[in-house]
């Protein structure tokens, strides 16, 4: 496929932290879930999920806060309480969702890249345009999770675009070395958690009056 020249190949997203402000929703449950078990549970913990794929936040929850729950009813507990959530509001990130509307009307195919599983992804998509994500790959459907690069090279694939023409939007470490060893170009805009540099990222502190255009300067 020939790159454009006036924008990305395609953009690739992150979701939590990056298109929604969702790591709050995460963070709320994990703590309930802490009270109900009388666990404990801080700041430094919920920060060090953030990124992860679910199985791997299960299994440090799990010994964490030494709870009798598999590292899958763990998953499962979070998806309950963050889909409640979102069902009553989803909290779109600053400049998110207008950067991405702006990208489906000049063409730009977008695909969703997330660790999320698809039953919390799919009420967030009822409130986006149809065809909106071209492709969405979520947690659930690869065997190696962030900061494995399988995720973004499936979308690439899928696609049908190099992930080197790819910009891929991340929000965290681990998001962005996945998206950096796929060979993607990789905006980080942090959120909750510091991103170090790399030699693939450039940052930026917001996606608010950010152009389609200017995405391709990266």
């Amino acid at each position: 496929m020939t790159p454009r020249t006036d924008a990305p190949a395609a953009v690739l997203w992150d979701m939590d932290g990056t298109l929604v402000d969702t790591e709050p929703y995460w963070m709320a449950t994990e703590i309930e879930l802490a009270e109900e078990y009388g666990a404990t549970w801080t700041t430094a913990d919920a920060h060090a999920l953030v990124g992860n794929s679910l199985l791997a936040s299960g299994a440090y929850i799990r010994e964490r806060m030494g709870i009798p729950l598999s590292p899958e009813e763990i998953v499962e507990r979070l998806l309950d309480g963050v889909v409640a959530r979102v069902q009553h509001a989803v909290p779109w990130c600053p400049g998110a969702r207008e950067l991405l509307l702006a990208l489906k009307d000049a063409g730009v195919p977008c695909g969703l890249v997330t660790m999320s599983y698809q039953r919390f992804v799919a009420p967030i998509l009822e409130h986006l345009p149809p065809e909106t994500f071209r492709v969405v790959v979520t947690g659930d459907q690869v065997d190696q999770g962030k900061p494995h690069p399988e995720a973004y090279l499936t979308a690439a694939a899928a696609l049908g675009v190099d992930p080197e023409d790819c910009v891929a939007i991340e929000d965290s470490p681990t998001g962005a070395t996945s998206a950096e060893a796929a060979n993607c170009r990789v905006l980080v805009v942090p959120n909750h958690v510091a991103v170090p540099p790399g030699p693939r990222r450039v940052f930026r502190d917001t996606l608010v009056g950010l152009s389609p255009a200017e995405l391709a300067s990266l």
